[in-house]
């Protein structure tokens, strides 16, 4: 096995606001069976994509892996609201950075 970051494994990795409240994360690969391998590995859970953004695990209202599309979603409760004082990404648009850095085991 190799390790490698997430961001050399898939395809399509971005972020956006899901409403001013939340963010959503989409991971998107081109190759269906290093999707189903890391899909079927156990390294992305809520519990370590919380630990990536160093928030507590109940933050995360969505986790789903859509096998159609060769990707996941993740949607999480955004820390301050969407355009509130103090928000640095209005749109939402680069909180995939520490999702992208995970490293992650491929064969």
């Amino acid at each position: 096995m190799k390790s490698a970051k997430l961001y050399d494994l898939a395809q399509v990795i971005r972020s956006k606001n899901s409403g001013p409240f939340q963010t959503t994360l989409d991971v998107i690969f081109d190759d269906e069976a290093l999707y189903q391998q890391i899909k079927n590995s156990g390294q992305i859970t809520p519990e370590r994509v919380a630990q990536c953004y160093h928030m507590s695990v109940d933050r995360i209202c969505e986790f789903v892996f859509f096998d159609t599309a060769l990707g996941f979603k993740i949607t999480f409760d955004r820390a301050i609201s969407s355009g509130t004082v103090g928000d640095r990404d209005v749109y939402g648009a680069q909180q995939h950075a520490p999702l992208a850095m995970m490293e992650i085991q491929v064969q």
